[in-house]
């Protein structure tokens, strides 16, 4: 009767003896884990440190300054455009109504507009890389760099307002060179150390690590495929570099997300391929030119792939093609879909856009295109892509006639004065009194963001749909006034 108590005291016996032995072999270890856990977290601040101060001297104050003229009576619209009430009127015509209460026109005055940003020399003679927007429209650089040195008489080489790559010079030689990486290689989970001069505190380093690749869509610049990072960014940060634990470049610091003006934890870098073949040509000619194609094209969704006979979404669809644009000339057709370019998959418009725009006019691309449910191989010639002032002068007349307005693009400017971001639309820049869209109620400095639910990013864009709307008579327009969006249907002359 004793014998089952006594196995089972045995069992406690031997469970409690077993548990004080695992008890102590943990009290053992847990030292030894804690240890190499701190090892292991020195050593990646080793890195994080061997890098930065690897990378500094390389890095670069830039300082810039502008003389902007200005009416006193208009403010800083400067008495014409959107923000001159008056502009349109004669001193006569107003002196009927103020008399001798009519305020005098004074002088314009001027005054410095001062900047700062960052940047990063990338040869030995002084090339260094930047952002459009800190040195795109300026009278003055200077550029400072770690050891002291100031150099007030820094060069513009060449801008891309299309990427926000920027490319200056500083005249010497033997300077210290921040070795550039490769930007397809980043992973997400990756980390990255941002550095530069935020809020004017030089020689600032931030780390964080890769969110995103691939980003687009966030109207920073024309062509985007942006790295996201949460690596703190903020004002001044601009034009600095993005590297890694080996030291080198993998973007340029450009821009963030943020309610506030300051750091919010989204960031975003221009991969360092995308400017590398940009800088390339900024050095050769000062200027890019990019691959074009002529056609507008959308997505392919998983509401649209069965009506389209497709098993999936997959690749573009053709909703426009220009006249006698290389498109054409190549034998594509609206309704097309095209799933690949030399091979490589199209995983979106804006990804097949940018690939497209990173080729150089007269490149052949071979394209493989779904047309009425049967595969097809074309081969197109890529044209230049017109200049902004080309694609600025010839689209605002054809929708001023139809549509009684005038757009434009939103340039760095504007997108300040009425609080809008480069590529999110295009801003209206005149409205025909008694016309179409004055009739309901379209204004100057509204912006159009997507023609018949077609996102439009430039005035060409813009056109092209346009003209492929003119078709049905009227066209639906999502039209953006401050913080307020609403469709407008407006109907064609």
């Amino acid at each position: 009767m004793n014998r089952p108590n006594a196995t089972s005291n045995s069992l406690l016996r031997r469970t409690a003896v077993r548990s004080l032995f695992f008890v102590a072999i943990l009290w053992m270890t847990v030292p030894g884990l804690a240890q190499s856990r701190t090892d292991a977290a020195k050593e990646l601040s080793k890195a994080f440190s061997s890098a930065a101060k690897a990378a500094m001297p390389a890095v670069v104050s830039v300082r810039v300054e502008k003389t902007v003229h200005v009416s006193a009576m208009s403010g800083p619209g400067g008495g014409s455009g959107f923000n001159d009430p008056f502009g349109q009127f004669g001193d006569d015509f107003l002196r009927r109504f103020f008399g001798d209460r009519l305020p005098q026109r004074q002088a314009p005055r001027k005054y410095s507009e001062k900047g700062q940003g960052s940047g990063f020399i990338i040869s030995e003679d002084g090339y260094i890389l930047t952002n459009n927007h800190v040195v795109g429209d300026v009278d003055k650089i200077t550029v400072e760099l770690q050891d002291g040195r100031v150099f007030d008489d820094a060069r513009l080489i060449g801008t891309d307002p299309g990427s926000e790559v920027a490319l200056i010079k500083i005249d010497g030689h033997g300077f210290p060179v921040l070795p550039l990486g490769d930007s397809d290689e980043t992973e997400i989970g990756d980390w990255v150390i941002a550095i530069g001069n935020p809020f004017g505190l030089s020689e600032t380093v931030t780390v964080g690590v890769i969110s995103a690749v691939g980003r687009s869509n966030v109207h920073i610049a024309a062509y985007e495929n942006f790295i996201q990072t949460d690596a703190a960014i903020n004002p001044g940060n601009s034009g600095g570099p993005l590297i890694n634990l080996d030291g080198k470049v993998i973007g340029i610091n450009t821009a963030i997300v943020s309610q506030s003006g300051g750091y919010m934890g989204i960031g975003f870098a221009i991969p360092i391929n995308m400017a590398k073949a940009i800088e390339e040509q900024l050095r050769e000619s000062g200027k890019v030119s990019r691959g074009y194609l002529g056609l507008i094209a959308q997505d392919v969704t998983s509401e649209m792939a069965e009506p389209l006979g497709m098993k999936e979404s997959e690749g573009v669809i053709i909703a426009h093609i220009e006249d006698d644009s290389p498109a054409e000339k190549a034998g594509l057709k609206t309704q097309d879909i095209i799933l690949e370019i030399d091979g490589k998959k199209v995983e979106s418009y804006t990804a097949f856009r940018n690939e497209v725009a990173a080729l150089k006019p007269g490149t052949r691309v071979h394209l493989e295109v779904l047309r009425d449910g049967k595969s097809e191989d074309i081969t197109a010639t890529l044209g230049e892509r017109p200049s902004e002032v080309a694609m600025k002068s010839t689209p605002t007349q054809e929708s001023k006639e139809s549509l009684g307005m005038e757009v434009q693009n939103v340039t760095k400017d504007l997108a300040e004065q009425f609080g809008y971001r480069l590529g999110e639309g295009v801003i209206v820049s005149g409205v025909v009194p008694g016309g179409p869209a004055a009739d309901e109620g379209i204004e100057a400095g509204d912006l159009i963001t997507s023609v018949d639910r077609q996102s439009v990013s430039s005035v060409s864009e813009f056109t092209a749909a346009v003209k492929q709307a003119k078709k049905n008579g009227k066209v639906l327009l999502l039209v953006k006034r401050g913080e307020v969006s609403q469709f407008v249907v407006v109907k064609f002359e």
